[in-house]
């Protein structure tokens, strides 16, 4: 195994000047520093990155932490953070808590084990607050991405749910759709709560009486439930638009409409929140309220890097990137 007393035989400097160069510290002329770095490169070294760490304080690792990683707007946010980490001189790892909370315990417990410098945290839900306390109580910075837990107070980049899911339920009302039901997520996610807040409150500026019989709240990672399915069109008034709030319910609804014959949009118009994979611009269908998922990501590991070099940052500094509403064609005009 090659060691730094190899490479400084070599390029016939010392060990110590092979250290400084591995860890780019103190003061070395740029000749020195392209020799060593070149008998490191004919060596095949590579550094060890623990020993490193303990001369830095840091390891240059972070920790990207997110739900579902087969969601769409997880993987593109995923893709962000690392683009922008490695342009930041980071490495990332990553995992998925499938929306679990013991799952995500798990997580934690090995992000302090593994000594990140840092971790870019979507929480679960509410209950992910002793998750990131964990954190917190161990030094270790993080910045929150899309959803908001109540009773922590950090960095976050989150989207503008609850304008956006407005806007949606206002294009379906413009549309002439007075009974618009919402298939949403659990309103224990912050998101979910805005969104269907948003819903709420397209309704009543529009005169629209909110009906409990059309609100469904569910896991956000798939739509598979046929009798509430069936409770909502099986109504004596049932909805001629549903408003999915997000993209995995939205498919799990159009594939639970079709096996029932129910065409989309002929017979049932449906929009959604967040865009779904690169497939969908083969052949756009759902109206969406995208959001800019890369720059999540991006966003979120500056605000990280920022907090983890830096001492006089302010408390907490939160960005709420607005989603954009793109018009396909799964919604159609009703009435006169």
């Amino acid at each position: 195994m090659v060691t730094i007393y190899d490479i400084a035989k070599k390029a016939n400097v010392s060990a110590m000047t092979v250290s400084k160069v591995i860890n780019n510290t103190g003061r070395i002329s740029e000749q020195t520093r392209k020799r060593v770095k070149k008998v490191m490169e004919e060596l095949n070294y590579i550094p060890n990155s623990n020993a490193r760490s303990l001369v830095l304080q840091q390891t240059q690792i972070l920790s990207l932490l997110i739900t579902d990683i087969t969601n769409p707007f997880y993987t593109s946010l995923a893709r962000g953070a690392e683009d922008s980490a490695k342009k930041l001189g980071y490495r990332l790892l990553f995992g998925n808590s499938d929306e679990d909370y013991n799952k995500e315990q798990d997580y934690v417990d090995m992000i302090l084990s593994t000594r990140v410098d840092g971790v870019l945290f979507a929480p679960a839900g509410d209950h992910s607050l002793k998750h990131l306390e964990k954190l917190r109580a161990h030094n270790i910075p993080f910045v929150i991405m899309d959803r908001a837990v109540p009773g922590i107070d950090s960095d976050i980049v989150s989207g503008d749910s609850k304008q956006g899911a407005r806007n949606l339920v206002d294009y379906l009302i413009n549309l002439g759709h007075r009974r618009i039901a919402l298939v949403n997520g659990s309103l224990d996610v912050s998101t979910a709560r805005l969104r269907y807040e948003g819903y709420a409150e397209a309704l009543r500026l529009h005169g629209i009486e909110l009906d409990d019989e059309l609100v469904l709240h569910k896991s956000y990672r798939e739509y598979n439930d046929e009798d509430q399915l069936s409770r909502l069109l099986e109504q004596p008034s049932p909805p001629t638009a549903i408003f999915a709030a997000n993209n995995f319910l939205a498919v799990g609804v159009i594939n639970a409409l079709r096996k029932r014959g129910i065409r989309v949009p002929e017979d049932m118009s449906v929009v959604c929140f967040d865009d779904l994979d690169l497939s969908s611009a083969l052949d756009p269908f759902l109206t969406v309220a995208a959001q800019p998922a890369y720059q999540f990501g991006a966003m979120g590991i500056q605000l990280l890097v920022e907090r983890i070099q830096g001492s006089a940052l302010p408390e907490a500094r939160k960005v709420i990137l607005p989603s954009e509403l793109i018009i396909r064609s799964s919604a159609k005009t009703i009435g006169s």
